[in-house]
């Protein structure tokens, strides 16, 4: 199978043989020879890598056809940065990812093929998936096929010169500059305007951001194209960024211009774009018949700007190479490819469900939630001599904020920041006085962007900070749900593990604010953080269980990289009473000698009561509701962690009981509750099951939240229903 862009290069190379084009034209030596010879040789092996995923999906050992043709023009920016400037790549990388290899003297073409064809000897993935990353290239993959990546690629560009200064384990060298890159299409997705903004915006207060943003543009979205000067006229637009222009089929202006940029970001750590003319060939994937809503006309005039064919054409105009000779390196690594892909057939494949899932694991659990249930060694001074052991009964709001001022204290690299959480202290006061004694640089103030607080703790984890960042409210998670669904949460588990982004995010949740500020305040929907594979969720019910989860979750996000989340009750932040007037819902702090005692396991519940034949299994509000709800009548499992469900300790609870009852704040459809049963009717349980939950409704503002949430009467109704079966 020949691809017209392949007949082509061969075509016309042959008719420079009486075309005198050597020496025909004058001579611009800002690229040396030595440059023209790597960038032709990168070039050349990811074009006819892009040939071998065709051939190879039509042999049926192939999987993946998004090909770089026409974008080869990217190795340029590979070889202006170095080996230790982390790369967060699109998926038409094919060039830049050859020269980054040249550089090392690693073989790229061996590299994607094995991710083409989902080999589990993929350097990257293990073959999970095809991507662009390398451990040794500082390249960290991606399957973004819009711009979730570039929220990360700010977030890193924003703590590498940070890192070195607070302590953080950063992999990175002091010097390093960020380069990501994206299609002219994803310029218009609300990603890559928000990673833009903020990145603009850091800039704009002068803040140092070492960033290079590479925009390729072919000037088409799959099948759509992209309005004429449009993509020059928004990048041009961004406060806080230099812009420099460049055609991909013009080598010398392009190595001048890669190198140009990339040394003044080097040295400024100001934020740069480069918008990088290419066009694209073989359409858009190997199932895309480009023929439909492009002419034939208009497919091969793109011909005559093949980056390949000009890099070509100028070592032949130098001498470097003849016409004879370039079109022998061209078959030679048409060949070599070929003979790299009948090496590597057949190809070993991942099978067993554990072996595919591995990197998501947990390792050493038990250690892990174990790895910060430590006093720092200044923690006397991080409290200013008031310790919250000595401060009485503490609320649940009392208790997180000593918590993480504990936290901060043990780990040099944590690092709090969100909406209002510096200044101010935080909506509900968690955080209020962190910042007077941890200083801006280690609590601060962010955008009012959801996505760009999640970017922020993505690439600082990368940086070895413990990033803890707080959503201000659940509800606004689902501005930004996709940079924990699509970014942290796959980072390992398309790396194998080999690069990880630990962190705990704080987001304050749930309802029961006595009707405040509707489903924006009072949001009630877990489903979408229970969905992701690999992300832990757990939920305090009390200021007695939040210190223990606080730390739980810190130590498997400082020692396995796991992406942790800790969900807030706002309506139990400042409760004090079980009862009214009993202050049974504050608790003291415990002293650093009781921290390794009281930090639960991940997948240890909590059982309140014993002695009853019925068990109540719920969380969060759902503890003290059930509690009163029961009066004594059933004992009360509390979940505590709602992702994954604590099933192995639920059953061994629950098979002393006769009959369950889930009691679940979340709506009845895509609730926690759904889980619960289904763990229980499979782990075995032969007693009673019941469930009570919150409506299938949006909560409405106002005294009518009432009518859809989940009451102690309901629990207390389902309960005797539960247990007057049991008796007839």
């Amino acid at each position: 199978m020949t691809e017209p862009i392949d007949a082509h290069f061969v075509a016309t190379v042959t008719g420079w043989e009486t075309a005198a084009l050597h020496r025909a034209a004058p001579v611009d030596e800002r690229a040396s020879d030595d440059d023209l010879r790597e960038l032709l040789r990168a070039q050349l092996s990811s074009r006819h890598l892009d040939f071998a995923a065709r051939l190879l999906q039509a042999r049926g050992e192939g999987f993946y056809t998004i090909g770089s043709a026409g974008h080869e023009a990217n190795a340029a920016i590979a070889m202006a940065t170095w080996p230790s400037d982390p790369a967060l790549l699109h998926y038409r990388s094919g060039g830049f990812y050859c020269a980054r290899a040249f550089q090392v003297g690693g073989n790229p073409v061996g590299d994607i093929l094995r991710s083409l064809t989902s080999s589990a000897d993929d350097p990257i993935s293990g073959g999970r998936h095809k991507v662009f990353g390398h451990r040794e290239l500082s390249i960290i993959p991606q399957t973004s096929t819009i711009a979730s990546h570039l929220p990360r690629a700010v977030g890193l560009a924003f703590s590498l010169d940070r890192a070195g200064r607070a302590g953080a384990a950063s992999p990175w060298p002091p010097d390093a500059v960020v380069v990501t890159s994206i299609g002219d299409a994803s310029v218009n997705h609300s990603t890559a305007a928000g990673a833009l903004n903020a990145a603009g915006h850091t800039a704009h207060q002068g803040v140092p951001l070492p960033l290079v943003v590479v925009v390729e543009d072919n000037g088409i979205g799959i099948s759509t194209r992209t309005p004429g000067q449009w993509t020059a006229a928004t990048l041009q637009s961004r406060p806080g960024f230099s812009y420099d222009a460049v055609d991909g089929a013009d080598p010398v202006a392009l190595i001048d211009c890669c190198r140009a940029v990339v040394g003044r970001v080097r040295a400024t750590r100001r934020p740069a774009i480069i918008h990088l003319r290419t066009v694209r060939y073989m359409g858009h994937a190997g199932s895309d018949a480009e023929i439909a809503y492009r002419t034939r006309a208009e497919i091969e005039r793109d011909f005559a700007r093949d980056p390949l064919l000009a890099t070509a054409a100028e070592v032949v105009r130098r001498g470097v190479h003849t016409p004879s000779e370039v079109l022998d390196a061209y078959e030679e690594t048409r060949a070599a490819v070929a003979s790299e892909v009948e090496e590597m057939l057949p190809v070993r494949r991942l099978a067993d469900p554990r072996a595919v899932a591995s990197p998501l694991r947990i390792a050493e659990p038990d250690q892990s939630v174990l790895a910060l249930a430590h006093p720092g060694p200044d923690r006397d001074l991080a409290h200013r001599g008031r310790l919250p052991e000595h401060a009485g009964p503490l609320t649940l709001a009392q208790a997180i904020g000593a918590a993480l001022r504990d936290l901060l204290a043990t780990r040099e690299g944590a690092i709090v920041f969100g909406e209002d959480v510096a200044i101010k202290g935080g909506v509900y006061g968690v955080t209020r006085g962190l910042r007077q004694t941890f200083g801006a640089s280690r609590v601060f103030d962010t955008l009012l962007d959801e996505q760009s607080i999640l970017g922020t703790a993505l690439g600082a984890a990368l940086s070895g900070y413990l990033p803890i960042p707080e959503i201000q409210y659940l509800a606004y998670l689902h501005n930004a749900e996709d940079q924990l669904r699509g970014e942290a949460a796959t980072l390992a588990f398309f790396s194998r593990g080999q690069y990880r982004n630990g962190m705990l995010v704080r987001i304050a949740g749930l309802a029961y604010q006595k009707g405040f500020g509707g489903h924006f305040h009072n949001d009630n929907a877990l489903a979408v953080l229970r969905d992701i594979p690999g992300l832990i969720v757990a939920i305090p019910s009390s200021a007695a269980e939040a210190p223990g989860l606080v730390r739980a979750l810190a130590g498997l996000a400082h020692a396995e990289g796991a992406v942790c989340v800790l969900i807030e009750p706002i309506a139990l932040y400042h409760s004090r009473d079980l009862y009214p007037g009993d202050g049974a819902w504050c608790a003291p702090y415990d002293p650093p000698e009781r921290w390794r005692a009281t930090t639960p396991r991940l997948g240890e519940g909590r059982l309140h009561g014993e002695g009853s034949t019925t068990l109540i299994v719920t969380f969060g509000n759902g503890v003290a509701m059930s509690r009163r709800a029961a009066k004594g009548a059933a004992d009360v499992y509390d979940l505590r962690w709602v992702s994954p469900l604590p099933t192995d300790d639920l059953l061994a609870v629950a098979h002393r009981y006769d009959a369950v009852l889930v009691a679940d704040e979340t709506r009845r459809s895509g609730g926690v509750s759904e889980g619960v049963v289904t763990a229980l009717v499979d782990g075995g349980y032969a007693g009673r099951i019941a469930r009570v939950t919150s409506r299938d409704s949006v909560i409405p503002l106002g005294p009518a939240a009432t009518s859809v949430l989940l009451s102690e009467d309901d629990i207390a109704a389902s309960l005797a229903e539960l247990t007057t079966e049991g008796g007839s």
